[in-house]
């Protein structure tokens, strides 16, 4: 299948270490990694060793990732084309620490932005109508405000359906998505205190999609508008570092979504995808493939999705 991907791509830099650094006391480094991602970069590495045909666009690619980008995406099936390499833009980076199932990012995403809505240069394209027209399917984050919208709308025009994560209930790109993801930190971000079981309805009733709360290795939740609410209990593996599996999750919706799963399939797939990811490190640099999901996926003791109450 042809997936069109829209959103966030940066150089990560991330660190796993032998415990998680306290002030002013050295740690030891046991392992790193640089490698392309982002929702949209580690979307796109799953989905191509999915077996998956990948279109990018969205963060302009700047000077200190250009090389390291057209390098890591070599002899994956993922198409370029649609990206600007911009001479004019540093590049966005992030850097993570890693211990155990704890992550802290650095990074300068605020200033990304904030120098844009302040008068600054704008470092990512507008998306393409003939991307979006090229596709089966699409996925598209939510970050680039108007942007993002417009990739919705052009997914909306050529019929084509998309998953989106961490929006807002409310908005455009969620009362249209087939699938929409919702992380326990964009919650937070959102809507503050806010439960799940006050908020999953709110977001069940502004589309006529799938709506989905992750909620880390936890059970989590999902439904549709005028269904009964299901949960679903996550694959039990033995996890190296959860970075990107939150990616992962959201690149096995979008397979399924292209392949025409149906909801509790999807949420199966996608949780077997995350599952996979989780017990290496770095998974952008050994992607879930698909004969390692479908293994995940025959282990029906572990993870189930059962109708419930929230």
């Amino acid at each position: 299948m042809k997936i069109y991907l829209y959103g966030m791509i940066c150089a990560s830099n991330s660190f796993k270490t032998a415990a998680f650094p306290s002030p002013d006391e050295y740690t030891e480094i046991e392992q790193s990694a640089r490698f392309i991602g982002g929702e949209t970069g580690t979307c796109a590495t799953v989905l191509s060793s999915l077996g998956q045909t990948v279109r990018i666009d969205g963060t302009h690619i700047g000077r200190s990732m250009a090389a390291l980008t057209r390098e890591f995406y070599k002899g994956k099936s993922v198409d370029l084309s649609s990206l600007t390499f911009d001479e004019d833009f540093e590049g966005l980076e992030d850097y993570i620490i890693i211990h155990g199932d704890t992550r802290t990012p650095l990074g300068r995403f605020g200033h990304f932005f904030g120098n844009f809505y302040s008068g600054g240069a704008k470092h990512w394209n507008e998306p393409k109508e003939n991307d979006a027209l090229w596709c089966d399917a699409a996925a598209i984050d939510d970050c680039f405000g108007e942007d993002s919208k417009r990739c919705a709308e052009a997914c909306i025009k050529h019929g084509k359906p998309y998953v989106t994560i961490d929006c807002k209930y409310d908005s455009f790109i969620h009362k249209h998505a087939a699938v929409t993801v919702v992380s326990g930190e964009a919650l937070k971000m959102h809507y503050g205190d806010a439960a799940r079981s006050e908020m999953l309805p709110l977001y069940c009733e502004n589309t006529d999609g799938l709506t989905i709360i992750t909620n880390g290795s936890g059970k989590f939740f999902y439904g549709r508008r005028g269904k009964p609410v299901k949960a679903f209990t996550p694959f039990k593996v033995s996890a190296e570092s959860t970075l990107g599996a939150g990616d992962t999750f959201k690149a096995g919706c979008t397979y399924a979504l292209a392949h025409g799963m149906g909801d509790d399939e999807l949420v199966s797939f996608a949780s077997a995808c995350a599952a996979v990811a989780v017990s290496r490190y770095p998974s952008q640099l050994r992607p879930p493939k698909l004969s390692e999901v479908e293994a995940m996926l025959r282990n029906k003791s572990s993870a189930e999705c059962v109708s419930s109450s929230i």
